[in-house]
């Protein structure tokens, strides 16, 4: 029989190794296959408003509204998150209903006002981050 070493080096078995393989393999399979039942499961609106709260609350970290924006601080980092954020609200807003939607885009306004007071050199009105997808915002 064919031996290898194991973690402590000693001598273990393939078949042993395999079998173990093989649980863990069968393991990750029910695991992803729950996964894919949840989020099945999960109706779109919910997915789409998630989305959004993760980008909003991440470009809100970045433009200095967290616990420390002194080292948390990064506006090209916010730019991307609310260029990202203000896409997804715009092209979503139509199938999340205007209930969602009115409540996602008054929080990325408000990242986008943060984002604007935060620069030292302000982007010209309308041209600021989101603003391609959401107009001017003042």
């Amino acid at each position: 029989m064919d031996t290898i070493r194991d973690q402590d080096g000693d001598q273990a078995s393939t078949t042993a190794v395999d079998a173990e393989r093989q649980a863990r393999w069968e393991e990750q399979e029910r695991a992803a296959a729950s996964a894919s039942r949840d989020i099945a499961d999960v109706p779109a609106v919910e997915v789409i408003t998630t989305a959004a709260v993760h980008l909003m609350s991440a470009a809100a970290v970045k433009v200095g509204l967290a616990d420390d924006p002194a080292t948390q601080t990064d506006l090209d980092e916010a730019r991307k998150l609310i260029n990202a954020l203000a896409g997804l609200i715009t092209a979503g807003a139509p199938e999340i209903s205007d209930m969602h939607a009115r409540s996602l885009r008054d929080g990325l306004r408000s990242v986008q006002l943060a984002f604007r007071e935060a620069s030292v050199i302000p982007d010209p009105i309308g041209k600021g981050p989101g603003e391609k997808w959401t107009g001017p915002v003042t």
